[in-house]
């Protein structure tokens, strides 16, 4: 018998759609995110991370729930939710947004899909984003319904998806622009075909419309990729440190202001919507961010593949800041992570320490992103 505790399988929890099938594919770890099972491993973290940026892996990523936005006023209140400019996306159109609440804190940094005029769906990271709209929306004057679709996304990733996709689909699906989707139907399971993805490697992301035929989504995908070495997997914490993607909960929360974690370039000041932050990120910027994100390297050699917890980071004996995430990379081999470090100090050149173990090992501030795919 394991000596590791167990997540327990209860109706509090939600499964998803592709669930049964993680189980028979073998799934070794599970997380709860946005109150449902997501697959965290298969073989190993470090084989599923092999195998994503070497062929092709498909990831529940069910959890990424998505808020659907219709209404007269859908378009305002998204304007008004995020500091980012929406007004010329496009029909068919994907936009990575932050949503920040009054201070400026971040509430998500969900993927805007933009259906039709005034019909949105925002994929979300893990927090309650639907309980802050409802009541953002029940206090202000806004037209919409608000709720949550059966919409459940699998995400497809690695240099060989674009040949999975396209024995499934066809050549089209080739030229679809990154950041944009469309609708479609594979085998007569009714979907959406997103060119984006949670790594740095070439993917796709299939919002399966259907709950009910998730299992039969999941063994079709399988079957085409069988070719292609395609296997079971889940969000890489490697791949995407390697590339520099930040994740909610980690490496930004409300704590936290777009400033902090080097995203102001989603601001924009000029909009003409209104904007529940506005008014404190431009306070912000006129006093200057307090925090900010950077690229680091620990220089050890004991170190586990993936470390859960925030490391917090020492300039001698005073506390100047916090590793939010890091890993052991395959590729680069050596141990890498995201900080964010009090901005009052000299990030330049800088080395600091963490402890591990009572033991204080040295780190060095690094450029992001370590690895840029071709």
């Amino acid at each position: 018998m394991s000596d590791k505790p167990e997540i327990s399988f209860g109706t509090r929890i939600r499964k998803s759609p592709f669930f049964d099938s993680t189980i028979k594919w073998g799934c070794k770890g599970y997380t709860v995110y946005n109150k449902m099972y997501m697959p965290t491993f298969y073989k190993s973290f470090v084989d599923d991370y092999w195998s994503l940026v070497k062929d092709v892996t498909l990831w529940d990523v069910a959890g990424e729930r998505q808020v659907e936005i219709k209404g007269k006023d859908a378009e305002r209140f998204i304007e008004f939710i995020t500091p980012r400019d929406i007004s010329k996306c496009k029909i068919g159109q994907c936009m990575y947004i932050l949503l920040t609440e009054k201070n400026g804190g971040i509430v998500n940094d969900p993927v805007l899909l933009k259906l039709d005029q005034n019909h949105f769906w925002l994929s979300i990271a893990d927090s309650d984003v639907l309980l802050w709209c409802l009541g953002i929306a029940s206090s202000k004057n806004f037209d919409i319904s608000l709720g949550e679709p059966d919409v459940s996304p699998l995400s497809l990733q690695g240099p060989k998806a674009p040949s999975v996709m396209e024995k499934l689909v066809g050549s089209w699906v080739r030229d679809l622009k990154f950041f944009n989707f469309k609708k479609f139907q594979i085998s007569d399971i009714p979907v959406y075909i997103a060119r984006s993805g949670w790594s740095g490697e070439a993917g796709y992301e299939i919002y399966l419309c259907d709950g009910k035929l998730g299992n039969e989504l999941w063994e079709i995908i399988m079957k085409a990729g069988k070719e292609f070495n395609i296997a079971p997997a889940a969000p890489s914490q490697i791949s995407r440190i390697e590339s520099g993607m930040l994740s909610y909960g980690s490496d930004m929360s409300l704590s936290e202001t777009p400033y902090d974690i080097n995203l102001e370039k989603f601001i924009d000041f000029d909009k003409k919507s209104n904007c529940l932050s506005m008014n404190h990120l431009k306070k912000i910027k006129e006093e200057g961010p307090k925090k900010r994100l950077v690229g680091i390297e620990i220089e050890t050699s004991n170190f586990d593949d993936y470390i859960a917890d925030h490391i917090i980071l020492y300039d001698n004996n005073e506390k100047i800041g916090k590793i939010t995430s890091s890993v052991y990379s395959p590729r680069l081999k050596k141990n890498i992570g995201l900080a964010i470090i009090n901005f009052s100090k000299n990030i330049t050149n800088s080395e600091y320490n963490i402890k591990i173990k009572d033991k204080f090992i040295k780190t060095k501030i690094c450029k992001l992103p370590f690895l840029r795919n071709k």
